[in-house]
Parts: C-alpha cells; sequence; structure tokens
C-alpha cells in the first residue's frame, strides 16, 4: 500500500481550498476533515485552525469552539489565529456582542488583536450601523502602540459615514488619515465621490475627484459608474456618453452598474431609442441587460405613456428568464391605472402574486387610485380590506388618495372619517393631505371649516404653501365672500406665494359676468389690482 501524505501535505491543500471562495469551500473543508479522521490521520494545529474557520463561517461558531477544546486537549498552545477566526465567525452571523465579549476575554488572555482580527471589528460594526462604535475602537487603535489603523479600517469606515451620510465626520476622517501619513487610494475616493454626489454636494464630490485625479490614482470602473450617473441625474446625458466612451478609450470596461446608469439617464429625457440602442451595445459587450436595465426601460415608456411598449418589454423579460420583481409591477400597474386601463392592472395585479410577487404599499395605492377615480368604489374597498389581511399598512399617501377621490364625489363626511383615521393610526398628514381636506370643505361652501384646517395645518407644523392659499380664495370668491378672498390674498402674498393661472381665470371671468353686484366687481377689481402689484 502506498503511504499516505502527512497532514503538512494535506493542511497545505486545505489552505489552497479555503481559497477558492467562488466555491464555497468551508463545507468541502468539513467533509474533508471527516474523510482524514476516518483514515487514521491525526490533525495538527495548523489544519484545526482551517476547520475552525470553516465551522466559523458555516454559522457555526459553537463546533469552532468544540476545535479550540480539542486543541488544547492536544497540548497545543492558544493560538491568536484561532480567535479571529471565532471573532469573524461571529461577526459574519451578525452576532457583534458576542464577538466583543470575545475579543475582551482574547485581550484578558495577554493576546493582542492583530491588524486583520481590528478590521474585522471595524467592517462588523460598519455593517449593523454602528458609527460610533467604529470610531471608538478606530481610536483605540490610534493609541496604540502595537496595532495602527490601516487603509482598510479607514476606507471602510468612511465608506460607512458616507452611506448614512454623516459627510462631515467623513470628510474629518478622510483629513485625519492623510495627516497620519496614510495615503488614500481609490477605493476611498470613490466612496467619498459617491456619498457627497448622493448628499446633494456635487460641487465638493468634483472635488474630490479633482483631487483623486492629481494624485494620479486611476480611475476604476466604480469611478467612472460614479461619473456617468451623476451625468445622468443631473441631465447633462451627454458628458455620460463621453465618460463612456473615454472609459472605453483607456481599455476600462463598463460594466452593468455603467450601463444601468446611463440607461436610466436616457430614460429620464425620454430618449427610449438610445435606450434600446445601449441595450443592443451591452449585448454586443458581452454584458446581458438584468432585472435594473429593463425595470428601468419599462419606467421609461410609462412615463412616455406608451404602455404597451412597456408590456413588451415585460414579455422580453419573461422570455429571457429574468423575474420582475414588486419595483416592475408597480410600475406597469401606475402606468395601467394611470391610463384607465383597470382590467389589464387588476389582471397583472393577479399575474404578480401567482408568481410569487407580493404585492407593496405603492402597488396597492397605485390600484387604489385607479379604481378611485373610475368611480369602483366597492372594489376600492375590497382593495383596502386585502392591504389589511396582508398585513400591508397604508401610509398617508394611501389616505389622501381615498380623502381626494371621496371629496371629488361629494362624500365630505367619509372623507372626514379617513382623516380622523388616519391620525388615529400615528401617521402624519403632509400638505397634501391638509389641501384635499381644505379643498373639500371649500367645495362643499364650509369655509369655517376650511379655515380649521388651516389652523390645525400649521400648529401641526406642516406650513401651508401656494394651493393651500389660492385653493382658499378660490373658496371664498365661490362663496360670495369677496373680502375674506382678499384677507387670503394678503397673507398668500406676506408668505411669498402668488396667485395661479386658475385662480386669476375665475376671477376674471366673474368680472366680466352679469351675476355680480357693482360693489362685489369693485371688490374683484381690487384683488386683481393687487396681483398686478405683486406679480410686477
Amino acid at each position: 500500500l502506498r503511504r499516505l501524505p502527512s497532514i503538512v501535505v494535506f493542511s497545505q491543500l486545505l489552505t489552497a481550498i479555503s481559497k477558492l471562495k467562488h466555491l464555497h469551500p468551508h463545507s468541502t473543508i468539513v467533509s474533508f476533515f471527516r474523510q482524514l479522521e476516518l483514515l487514521g490521520i491525526r490533525s495538527d494545529r495548523h489544519s484545526l485552525g482551517i476547520l475552525a474557520n470553516s465551522y466559523s463561517h458555516l454559522g457555526r461558531v459553537d463546533l469552532g469552539f468544540s476545535i479550540l477544546g480539542k486543541s488544547l486537549k492536544l497540548g497545543y498552545p492558544r493560538d491568536h489565529v484561532f480567535f479571529h477566526s471565532l471573532i469573524n465567525g461571529f461577526i459574519i452571523n451578525d452576532k457583534l456582542p458576542q464577538a466583543v465579549q470575545l475579543l475582551d476575554k482574547t485581550v484578558k488572555l495577554g493576546f493582542q488583536p492583530d491588524i486583520v482580527t481590528c478590521g474585522v471589528m471595524v467592517k462588523g460594526l460598519c455593517r449593523i450601523g454602528d458609527n460610533a462604535g467604529a470610531l471608538s475602537l478606530l481610536n483605540k487603535l490610534q493609541s496604540s502602540t502595537h496595532c495602527k489603523p490601516n487603509l482598510v479600517i479607514y476606507s471602510t469606515i468612511i465608506d460607512s459615514l458616507c452611506k448614512d451620510r454623516l459627510l462631515r465626520e467623513a470628510l474629518n476622517l478622510f483629513s485625519t488619515m492623510k495627516m497620519e501619513g496614510i495615503k488614500p487610494n481609490v477605493i476611498t475616493y470613490n466612496s467619498l465621490i459617491r456619498g457627497l454626489y448622493n448628499s446633494g454636494c456635487g460641487k465638493e464630490a468634483k472635488h474630490v475627484l479633482t483631487e483623486m485625479l492629481r494624485s494620479n490614482i486611476v480611475p476604476t470602473v466604480d469611478t467612472y459608474s460614479i461619473l456617468v450617473d451623476m451625468f445622468c441625474k443631473d441631465g447633462n446625458v451627454e458628458e455620460a456618453q463621453a465618460t463612456l466612451q473615454c472609459m472605453t478609450d483607456k481599455g476600462v470596461a463598463p460594466n452593468i452598474i455603467t450601463y444601468n446608469a446611463l440607461l436610466d439617464g436616457y430614460c429620464l429625457r425620454g430618449q427610449m431609442e438610445d435606450a434600446e440602442k445601449l441595450l443592443d451595445l451591452m449585448k454586443q459587450n458581452g454584458c446581458e441587460p438584468n432585472l435594473i436595465s429593463f425595470s428601468t426601460i419599462i419606467n421609461g415608456y410609462v412615463k412616455l405613456k406608451d404602455i404597451d411598449k412597456a408590456l413588451t418589454i415585460l414579455e422580453t423579460m419573461f422570455e429571457k428568464g429574468i423575474a420582475p420583481d414588486v419595483v416592475t409591477y408597480s410600475t406597469l400597474i401606475d402606468g395601467l391605472c394611470k391610463s384607465n386601463r383597470l382590467k389589464p392592472a387588476c389582471q397583472l395585479f393577479a399575474d404578480m402574486q401567482a408568481y410569487g410577487v407580493t404585492p407593496n404599499v405603492v402597488t396597492y395605492n397605485s390600484l387604489l387610485d385607479g379604481l378611485c377615480k373610475s368611480a369602483q368604489l366597492d372594489e376600492a374597498v375590497a382593495i383596502l380590506e386585502d392591504m389589511d389581511d396582508k398585513g400591508i399598512k397604508p401610509t398617508t399617501v394611501t389616505y389622501n388618495i381615498l380623502m381626494d377621490n371621496l371629496c371629488e364625489v361629494g362624500q365630505l363626511e367619509d372623507a372626514v372619517v379617513f382623516f380622523s383615521d388616519l391620525q388615529s393610526k400615528g401617521l402624519q398628514p403632509d400638505s397634501k393631505t391638509y389641501n384635499i381636506m381644505t379643498k373639500g370643505f371649500c367645495k362643499e361652501g364650509l369655509m369655517k371649516e376650511a379655515d380649521k384646517v388651516l389652523r390645525k395645518m400649521e400648529e401641526d407644523g406642516c406650513l401651508p404653501n401656494d394651493i393651500t392659499y389660492n385653493t382658499l380664495i378660490r373658496g371664498c370668491i365661490l362663496n360670495n365672500d369677496f373680502s375674506k378672498a382678499l384677507y387670503y390674498r394678503d397673507l398668500m402674498f406676506s408668505k411669498g406665494f402668488q396667485a395661479d393661472a386658475h385662480t386669476i381665470s375665475l376671477f376674471v371671468d366673474l368680472l366680466y359676468s352679469d351675476k355680480l353686484s357693482i360693489s362685489s366687481k369693485g371688490l374683484l377689481q381690487k384683488f386683481l389690482e393687487g396681483l398686478e402689484v405683486e406679480n410686477n
């Protein structure tokens, strides 16, 4: 019989397997160890460490501890690599408190965590959004003599701060790392550029980009993707196209994120022909469109009210084996409802559930609005009941839809009930909510009630807008209370708002009608003169 290799050789093989992350190696390693035990091959300290690490990655930190116990029984000394694997296992499985406890114990045992362990801890804290904890650990490392924070740790925290829009803190930390002599890399810069732009600081994002280029740091595909997205969201699609061409010329292949950003730019501007051409280009370059690509195209066609074309794209998705998600379905259902095509909207609503896609509150709101506007109130009530059965809580938007449509059909009392219900359920009315109720009361001639809504709106900290004042003014005029209309006009002007075209048109029509007295026309004339002065 051939002699089996030693455990050292097997450990080398196991180490190589553990690095093949795309093959999910840890289950393979556990199975391999069982075979070694059956063959009577005794594990050494290194191989046991590999096994403990695999158990930790598989979510069985308890078995990792068992392997640690076995190692100690075999007479091997405690190993910081073991502890690192177990701490990492807790973090991977979102058990950060246990990771912190184990880290404290290892320090008490005389082991100082290395930079890898500290990096894992920082990453875990950032992943759960504990930026304060990550910064606290960073401060400890900065004052440490044996384990100074490195580029990875700084970049991880900066990225987390940017994602939580804590930009001042991110920029301060960025300055600190440079003062400490740690040079930011392209990953650090990408995080800052993306974070600044997503928070509306486009100018600052461009400054950071300029600094990066002056530091001779080569942009990656992520950098270019961020730039394409920035230009598209600013409506500068031509610049986005130029960026795509530039990266291609420099040998950087666009990825799905780059293409999807440009697709979104085309769709935002209604350039659907260009969007379709880009889809073809993606395929030619070996980058197959994904769910986001097709959903973006569908949204573009829906915005142009070309619902049939949007439905054709949906069919293409099915043909390619790409399952639509709740966003895709909600976009189409909203488009169908706004086009008064309720039957296919309801059918699509049923289809999505048949395919295992659960509607969300946005889906329900679209269908609810369509049914209400088509005076199918019984069906709308059924939709509300279905929401309740599925445990989907209505939002302020849901209530706004109901109240608006009830006011339109003269069911003001029911709208008032929903208005009270909204607040009793802890939802916050927005300006649209108050404006709907104001309009409802004005329509019924209940101007005192409309004025109460204005007062409540102000008391609740929701500032009235131009729609609020114009609605009240029109209500006063239609109810022949011209002096009150003048009062609201002056109040509106004092808040910096102007009369809209609808209000002015109403006054002009009344001024030239035969239904008003001379004194009433005098008040209207005074009103219009005030408008002219304000507009000038």
